[in-house]
């Protein structure tokens, strides 16, 4: 079963949302905006009642012909994933009947459900509810946008550094960069336009602008410029590699796998001795193909180690002092 955050976690996570979202929203005075968590009323529900109050109003027929829910029904629907539309549609309930919330807004894939939730309040309370979506980013593939290989993209610099994060917008495919600058910047729609229409090697002017941007709308304009610094200090031998992702090791007596571990580059030593296996591991420039390699002092000529996984992702090692 998945287990639930802590409160100390839950504490920590809505502040760092806070800080974050204070860049778009006010926190302080008049109308201000709220955050709050919906296992505040969601965890103390009680079943049965919930079922008979909640779960009495909504059909299940109505329920499967929902898009989220009819691509599920070949490979398998859960009661899990059922309940799921109920549980967001009494959020949106509890939400206007106490605070009173009259929209709710959300991905276009999130539809179905903010529906439940208009036609909840409505049945319930009676009131005015209304739901918005916007369109999704999403890759050529039609996948969202917004995975890594260390895993989801965060807005959070302690989850995804700031320079992580520029590197992401830099990385993407050729056919996503009008969608892009469209989506996430405030670029003119004729500097758009001129960006998206560069082709081979110079649609790279157009990735590394919309990183910026992007970096900067979400970490300010000094951690973008810092991002877009260490970039050109990696990929073009100029710039500064201080705010390049880095690890502090304990100890330097330890073998490249544990390194490649301690640095989240890979979540386990069997996926990391299989990455140095494959080739896909360089340290300082140099490509290491023994899993029981060691680290030592001539590593760390510099005071530092760069440890490289592909050809775009590096990750600075410093000996603790």
């Amino acid at each position: 079963m998945r287990k639930m955050m802590s409160r100390e976690t839950i504490e920590h996570n809505v502040e760092c949302i806070k800080k974050q979202a204070e860049r778009f929203v006010s926190f302080e005075g008049e109308n201000s905006a709220i955050i709050v968590n919906n296992a505040d009323w969601l965890v103390d529900l009680k079943y049965i009642d919930f079922m008979r109050e909640v779960g009495s109003l909504f059909s299940v027929n109505r329920m499967l012909s929902a898009e989220c829910y009819k691509a599920r029904l070949d490979t398998g629907l859960t009661f899990f994933e059922m309940g799921y539309m109920l549980m967001q549609s009494y959020d949106f309930l509890y939400l206007h009947d106490k605070y009173n919330c009259k929209m709710q807004i959300g991905g276009n894939d999130q539809w179905s459900n903010i529906i439940g939730g208009v036609e909840l309040v409505r049945k319930v309370s009676e009131g005015d509810a209304f739901g918005l979506t916007f369109k999704l980013l999403t890759t050529a593939e039609g996948k969202k946008m917004g995975k890594t290989e260390k895993g989801a993209l965060w807005l959070n610099p302690e989850r995804t550094s700031p320079y992580e994060f520029y590197q992401y917008w830099r990385n993407i495919g050729d056919t996503e960069v009008k969608k892009v600058l469209q989506m996430l910047t405030f670029l003119s729609d004729e500097e758009v336009e001129r960006l998206a229409n560069l082709r081979d090697e110079n649609i790279n002017e157009a990735k590394r602008i919309g990183a910026f941007e992007i970096t900067k709308l979400i970490h300010g304009e000094g951690e973008a410029l810092k991002a877009e610094e260490t970039a050109k200090a990696l990929f073009e031998g100029k710039g500064n590699i201080e705010n390049m992702p880095k690890t502090i090791l304990a100890s330097t007596d330890i073998t490249l796998t544990e390194a490649i571990v301690s640095a989240k580059i890979a979540s386990s030593k069997g996926q990391a001795k299989t990455l140095i296996e494959q080739g896909g591991i360089s340290l300082n420039d140099v490509k290491i193909t023994d899993i029981a390699y060691k680290l030592s002092d001539k590593d760390f000529k510099e005071g530092y180690a760069i440890l490289k996984k592909g050809k775009k992702i590096y990750h600075k090692l410093e000996k603790m002092v």
